[in-house]
């Protein structure tokens, strides 16, 4: 399955966020464009999730690899 980028989801989100913020909206979209948002943000969590999870794969490798 592809997803967007961190970045597109970053984005997203923050659109999602100013629109509710900033727009008088009927309810409905409000809660479409929040709905949108926490999509958004799962996204992000688990991109930073599988980002972490590598960094930590990495280091342990390296730390290892220096014990040799």
């Amino acid at each position: 399955m592809d997803r967007a980028s961190f970045e597109d989801n970053l984005n997203k989100l923050n659109e999602m966020s100013e629109k509710i913020r900033t727009e008088n909206l009927p309810l409905e979209e409000s809660l479409s464009c929040y709905k949108e948002g926490m999509a958004s943000y799962k996204t992000c969590m688990a991109i930073l999730k599988d980002a972490k999870l590598e960094i930590e794969k990495v280091i342990d490798e390296e730390e290892n690899h220096d014990e040799f």
